[in-house]
């Protein structure tokens, strides 16, 4: 294999397919259509300095000797990050399964109802377990989740204070990222001993951890009486499988739970992706944020999935948003939600019992050596005393193969987990030098008065009906199956790049070396990871012209947030901390603005002009106004309309002028890379979407990686070190200093063996498809923006608001209707309502670009004949899509067209037909009839 196939792999057309392309588009190269699209002041003529590419198979070999600079420990540092047991038919069938981890967020919902019905599974679990109402459908980890918590707090509690109380037995990076997220939002957090110190007399919140840091179980009911006393809201950050055995959080009346779910079957990753979850008690269901899956029904009537509420999706709300969790982590919630499946309630306990068996015989071991154990109720982790001994302790356990977690230079925390085993309780023992312990401990030892869990849990049929290995594989082949997913065809959705996630970049996901390192292990055992990110960091900021990258941020919202706080303290740093004002541009993602709130900024709106540049004239207006308090403005490039707007130079160079900092949201970057740098042409600061551009899949909405890349003035205020001293007053983004560590070897491998000339052609490539999609279809439906010469970006929208004024057929049917033709829709009324936008990236080929291009056409030729009367308004295929195969097999067939119409588009593989597993979903009824948790089997008979 030569170093030039991946490349050839990964880019769908070939040079013959280019050729034909760029005759259609009337270009003679790529050169030269990237010379009249992009703006010659931005233009980078020039060769990224990146090794040179590496075959599959020389890359793999690389990251092999990588990841071999990692050692894979016995994890027992514990701090909610522990070892687990991932089922294989759970790790090979949804983890290294493309039908999983090529999917997209479930907007819509007739090709989504598989991995709808696994966050249904992924929700239930967790209010079982909680004792809560209402569950989401996952958070970005367990950190994230607590600070979403403490703002949801805020917005329900009726007290007026402004402080915030928080657990000092609270895990340390929990704490970390709750300061971060409260000192732009004017909140004061307090940190307490809530063993020694009183409540204080005002507060809105309280943050409560159970089991706690130190491993204490503790009875919190009468400081959650005292904090509703006090019109505060309580937040129990509980770990889920110690509510197996413990009493649950909504039992004591706790109002929210937030968490992980890392050890229900998710490897740790040296930090993520896992899922973090947030449920909430009744009443606060509609103010909890990020995704919420609930039960609806179709057109037919019959029970359906769908995403509930979504105007809950902070990033529409755009500058009135309380939230921005734009990204959720899907893929992860599904393996964990199947974890409890796969076990059961049954298993669960097991599990759990072991691992706190484990824990009563590691500490009486301890004891029974003459060392000091805390004398407090715990699960699965014990606090030990050896006075000026702890270092030397550590070490040794290190030299044995086991991490412990040094508290202070007195005490030593030990975690037990599910893959614990007597050989491990050993080492421990002897590296505190004790003797081996072979006396009796209660399998099961009793919990102090009222904490022991009386009520049942996972009690759905879902959790108990795949206790065989083979039901377990047609359960998730059977949700497989329900959904479209980039492993079936084309996904051509604007704004959110979907592009092929070759295997090669996957592989390594899943090796020890990466997958089994827990985040706070010692540097001397993380090399390889530390290499490999240092890597990574160092060739995205030369592919974007910055000085410096942070990987920490697991999401592009917490990207977004991380580069705002960036311009905040360097503004403050500089003596200009009144500086409080983000400008956006009309046309910007809706999470530029909801960043820009979180962090503590006032966001002025700046107009956009005919053809959908930012408006030069407004922005010099807005500029006027807000000179003196002017911080920075956030501008998508190429815009969030598909096109390289001219004016982007001057529109660094007049924010600068003003005293601001220029944020360009690199959600786009997939038009640039090998063209143009940000960091070149005037920003000072951008995120970068990995899950995009760089190859990450988007796996259902999640993981995702949202690098920060700064200008070296920027530099200093990068993100900081979760469980660091704090001295550096850095903000911390994520749980983990280097956020979802786990997924980076795929962009790492994805750029190793493109290298600079596959990664420009990349980029060409993408542009390329673009303008050949907006060429054919052009003469059907209005392409709404274009730049120089009639040239669009990476992506182009399409204008459907004349037909819908003429027809009555809206955006929604034809998106729907394109499902019929096997393909998921373009992005819809985003962002200009009543459009498509449509992104076919490079990865797609000539053959399936036709395909999509064909479906189009054939679509407005419906259109016509329901603008003609040929079919009524309301009942042609349009407005019936998407047409089961229950639909067209009835007996009845009472519709005005042809059944093979319906089910059979011209065009369309009737061999290989994709069949939506129901009709169009009422969203609406969903909405006024909630209902967030799995329902009872009766709910789907007919």
């Amino acid at each position: 294999m030569t170093t030039e196939q991946f490349a050839a792999r990964h880019i769908g057309p070939d040079a013959d397919a280019e050729r034909r392309m760029l005759d259609v588009v009337g270009y003679d190269s790529i050169d030269e259509l990237m010379d009249a699209a992009i703006p010659e002041v931005i233009r980078w003529h020039g060769a990224l300095d990146l090794p040179e590419p590496a075959s599959e198979h020389d890359a793999l070999a690389e990251l092999r000797d990588i990841a071999g600079r990692n050692t894979v420990a016995v994890s027992m540092i514990g701090l909610g990050y522990h070892g687990t047991h991932t089922p294989a038919v759970i790790r090979r069938n949804v983890l290294e399964n493309p039908a999983w981890y090529t999917a997209y967020t479930p907007y819509q919902p007739e090709i989504s109802q598989g991995r709808l019905e696994a966050l249904l599974n992924f929700q239930t679990m967790v209010t079982d377990l909680t004792g809560l109402a209402t569950a989401n459908a996952s958070m970005l980890d367990e950190a994230t989740a607590a600070a979403e918590a403490m703002t949801l707090a805020r917005r329900a509690s009726k007290s007026r204070s402004s402080v915030y109380v928080v657990d000092a037995d609270a895990l340390p990076q929990t704490i970390a990222v709750i300061a971060s997220r409260a000192q732009p939002l004017g909140i004061e957090v307090r940190v307490v001993d809530l063993d020694a110190d009183e409540l204080p007399g005002e507060f809105f919140g309280l943050h409560l951890q159970y089991p706690g840091a130190s491993g204490a179980v503790r009875d919190h009911t009468p400081l959650v009486g005292a904090a509703h006393a006090a019109g505060a809201l309580v937040t129990v950050a509980a770990d889920l499988l110690a509510l197996t055995l413990l009493r649950a959080p909504g039992e004591i009346g706790a109002d929210i739970a937030a968490g992980t779910t890392q050890r229900f079957g998710v490897p740790m990753g040296f930090g993520g992706p896992h899922a973090g979850y947030l449920a909430v008690r009744a009443g606060l269901e509609r103010m909890l944020p990020g995704r919420l899956v609930g039960v609806s029904r179709d057109a037919a009537g019959n029970p359906a999935y769908r995403l509930a509420l979504q105007t809950r999706e902070q990033h529409i709300r755009r500058e009135k948003a309380t939230s921005n969790i734009c990204t959720a982590q899907v893929l992860l919630a599904v393996m964990a939600g199947m974890y409890a499946v796969y076990h059961g309630p049954d298993g669960l306990r097991a599990i759990a019992r072991r691992t706190r068996a484990m824990a009563a015989r590691l500490a009486a071991g301890l004891r029974a050596g003459g060392v000091g154990v805390a004398d407090v109720a715990f699960f699965d982790t014990v606090l030990v005393t050896v006075p000026g001994r702890a270092a030397q302790v550590v070490a040794d356990a290190q030299r044995r193969g086991v991490n412990l977690r040094l508290v202070d230079a007195d005490r030593v925390g030990v975690s037990c987990d599910e893959t614990t085993t007597p050989a491990h309780l050993a080492a421990v023992w002897a590296a505190f030098g004790v003797p081996a312990f072979d006396g009796d401990v209660a399998v099961d030892p009793a919990w102090p008065a009222g904490l022991a869990r009386t009520s049942a849990f996972l009690t759905h049929p879902v959790f108990g009906a795949h206790r065989s290995e083979t039901a377990m594989l047609r359960y998730l082949r059977r949700l497989a199956d329900f959904d479209y997913a980039l492993d079936r065809g084309m996904i051509p959705l604007g704004s959110c790049t979907m592009k092929l996630n070759a295997t090669t970049e996957m592989e390594p996901v899943s090796w020890a070396e990466f997958a089994h390192v827990h985040p706070f292990a010692p540097a001397s055992q993380t090399a390889g990871y530390r290499e490999l990110i240092a890597q990574l960091e160092g060739w995205l900021a030369e592919v974007t012209g910055y000085d410096a990258v942070s990987v920490q941020p697991n999401a592009g919202s917490q990207g977004e947030l991380a580069g705002l706080l960036a311009i905040r303290a360097y503004h403050a740093d500089r003596g200009e901390a009144h500086r409080d004002v983000c400008l956006i541009p009309s046309s910007a993602h809706g999470t530029n603005a909801a960043s820009a709130v979180m962090a503590g900024m006032r966001v002025v709106v700046v107009g956009c002009d005919d053809d959908g540049n930012v408006d030069l004239v407004d922005l010099d207006t807005k500029i006027d106004k807000h000179r003196d308090a002017l911080a920075a403005i956030m501008v998508t490039y190429p815009s969030t309309h598909g096109v390289y707007e001219t004016g982007i130079a001057q529109l660094c160079a007049r924010v600068h002028d003003a005293g601001g900092q220029v944020y360009v949201d690199g959600a786009n970057l997939n038009a640039l890379v090998g063209f143009a740098k940000p960091g070149r042409f005037g920003a000072d600061v951008s995120h970068l979407n990995l899950h995009k551009t760089f190859c990450i899949p988007h796996g259902g909405g999640g993981p995702g990686v949202g690098p920060v890349a700064v200008r070296a003035h920027l530099a200093p205020f990068l993100p900081g070190d979760p469980c660091g001293d704090g001295g550096d007053g850095r903000p911390v983004i994520s749980a983990a200093r280097h956020g979802s560590a786990g997924i980076l070897p795929i962009p790492w491998a994805y750029l190793r063996m493109m290298g600079a000339a596959g990664l420009a052609r990349a980029t060409g490539v993408a542009v390329l498809a673009a303008n050949y999609v907006a060429a054919r279809l052009r003469e059907h439906f209005p392409v709404l923006y274009a730049g120089n010469k009639g040239l669009v970006a990476h992506e182009c929208i399409l204008d459907l608001r004349p037909v819908t004024k003429a027809t009555g057929v809206t955006v929604d049917d034809v998106a729907k209707r394109l499902i019929d033709y096997g393909f998921h829709a373009p992005t819809m009324s985003f962002p200009v309502a009543g459009t498509l936008m449509v992104e076919p990236t490079e990865s797609e080929d000539l053959a399936e670009l036709d395909r999509f291009c064909a479906a189009m056409i054939a679509i407005r030729a419906e259109i016509d004949a329901v603008a003609s009367g040929r079919w009524p308004a309301g009942d042609n295929p349009l407005a019936n899509a998407p047409h089961t195969a229950a639909m067209v097999s009835a007996d009845e067939w009472p519709h005005p067209y042809p059944r093979s119409v319906g089910g059979y588009p011209a065009g369309v593989d009737r061999a290989g037909k994709y069949w939506p597993p129901v009709r169009r979903v009422d969203g609406a009824y969903g909405d006024r009839n909630l209902v967030c948790s799995c329902p009872a089997p009766e709910a789907f008979e007919d």
